[in-house]
C-alpha cells in the first residue's frame, strides 16, 4: 500500500492556475518534474489559455474551459510521441498558462531629454512621460518570442525590456507631428494616436498587442520655462520699442539679487541710489508739471531721417532676438518708413 501510495501522489491528476497577483503574464505549472496523469482534467479559466510543451517544443494549445488529458484531446503531444490510441500509461509535459486579459497602466518615459526643434524656441530638450496598455494576442508567439523557459513572466518584464523601444519612437513621432512645445499638452491625445501604430510594430514579433498609448506631461528644461516666463511678462508691455529695454533692465536686478557679495553688492548698491534719485526727479518733474499747466506745450521735435534709420536697425535687432513676431516688425516697419 505505501509503495502505491507513493506512485499515486507522484502522479499530477488536476492542472489549472489561479491567478494570485495581478501582473503575472506567463505561468508555468509547478510539475516538480512529476509525471502527468493520463486522463488528467486541465482546467484553463477565461482570459487564459494554456499550452503543452514536450522537451521544450510546442506541442497543444486549450483554449478557456475543462480538458480531458486524453490521445483525442493531445493531437500534436500524441504525434510527438508516436503513442497509439488507448494509451493509459502517465506521460511527462511542461504546462504553461497564458493571461490574455489587458494589462494597463504600464510605465514609459524618456531618460534622457529629447532634443527637438521647436517653431517658437529653435531647439529644446523635452522630457515626456506616459501610461500604456497591452494585451497578449499571439501566445505561441509570445511565449516562444519572449518568455522562452523561464517559470514566471511579468508585466513588469515587458515593461523594462520595452522601454528602450518606446523613447527612440516617441521622439520620431515628436519630429513628424512638428508641435510647439507650448502646444504639446493640448496635444497630448493626438500624439499618443500617432505614436501607437509606430510602437505596435515593435511589438508585433512577440505576439502583443498595444492597445492604448498615452502621453500624461511633458516638461522643459528650467532655464526654458523660466525664459517662457519672461518672454510671457515682456509681452504684456505695451510699446513694443521699449520691450528688449525693459527686458534686460529685469535681467540685470534679478543678477544682482542672485549675488549678494562682490560686485553684487554694488550694483544693489547703485540700484538703491538709482531708485532714491528717480524718486527725487519724479518730485521735481511734479512740480515743474504744476508750474506749467498754463503754459503751452512745447512744440514736439522734428525727426531726423537718422533717427527713423535708428530706430528702423533696433527694430531688426527686437526681431532677430524674437521679442517681434514678423507681423509685429512688418506693421512697425512700414510705419517707420512712412515718416521719411
Amino acid at each position: 500500500m505505501g509503495l502505491f501510495n507513493f506512485i499515486k501522489d507522484e502522479l499530477i491528476e488536476v492542472i489549472d492556475w489561479v491567478e494570485s497577483g495581478g501582473d503575472v503574464i506567463v505561468w508555468k505549472f509547478p510539475d516538480k518534474d512529476c509525471n502527468i496523469k493520463y486522463g488528467a482534467q486541465l482546467t484553463v479559466r477565461e482570459s487564459q489559455v494554456a499550452m503543452m510543451l514536450d522537451e521544450g517544443k510546442f506541442a497543444d494549445m486549450y483554449q478557456p474551459g475543462m480538458h480531458t488529458l486524453i490521445t483525442d484531446n493531445m493531437p500534436l503531444l500524441t504525434s510527438l510521441r508516436n503513442w497509439k490510441t488507448g494509451f493509459k500509461s502517465p506521460f511527462l509535459a511542461d504546462v504553461y498558462f497564458v493571461s490574455t486579459r489587458q494589462f494597463t497602466n504600464l510605465k514609459w518615459g524618456t531618460p534622457n531629454p529629447i532634443i527637438l526643434r521647436d517653431p517658437e524656441f529653435k531647439q529644446v530638450r523635452v522630457k515626456a512621460f506616459g501610461t500604456y496598455f497591452i494585451q497578449v494576442k499571439d501566445p505561441k508567439k509570445m511565449f516562444t518570442s519572449f518568455a522562452g523557459t523561464a517559470k514566471q513572466l511579468s508585466v513588469r518584464d515587458i515593461e523594462a525590456r520595452m522601454r528602450d523601444i518606446i523613447a527612440p519612437k516617441f521622439a520620431e513621432a515628436l519630429a513628424e507631428a512638428q508641435v510647439s512645445v507650448l502646444d504639446m499638452a493640448s496635444n497630448y491625445t493626438e500624439l499618443g494616436d500617432k505614436i501607437r501604430p509606430m510602437i505596435q510594430a515593435e511589438f508585433e514579433p512577440f505576439g502583443i498587442e498595444l492597445t492604448k498609448f498615452q502621453v500624461t506631461s511633458t516638461s522643459l528644461p528650467k532655464e526654458v520655462e523660466e525664459f517662457y516666463d519672461k518672454m510671457t511678462n515682456m509681452h504684456m508691455v505695451g510699446d513694443d520699442m521699449a520691450k528688449f529695454t525693459q527686458f534686460q533692465s529685469a535681467n540685470a536686478i534679478e543678477k544682482a539679487a542672485e549675488n549678494p557679495g562682490g560686485s553684487g553688492e554694488a550694483i544693489g548698491a547703485g540700484i538703491g541710489i538709482g531708485m532714491g534719485s528717480m524718486m527725487a526727479n519724479q518730485l521735481q518733474q511734479s512740480q515743474q508739471q504744476l508750474n506749467q499747466q498754463n503754459q503751452p506745450p512745447p512744440a514736439p521735435k522734428a525727426e531726423t531721417k537718422e533717427d527713423i534709420m535708428n530706430m528702423l536697425k533696433d527694430l531688426g535687432g527686437l526681431k532677430e532676438a524674437g521679442i517681434l513676431t514678423q507681423k509685429e516688425f512688418d506693421a512697425k516697419k512700414k510705419e517707420l518708413l512712412a515718416r521719411l
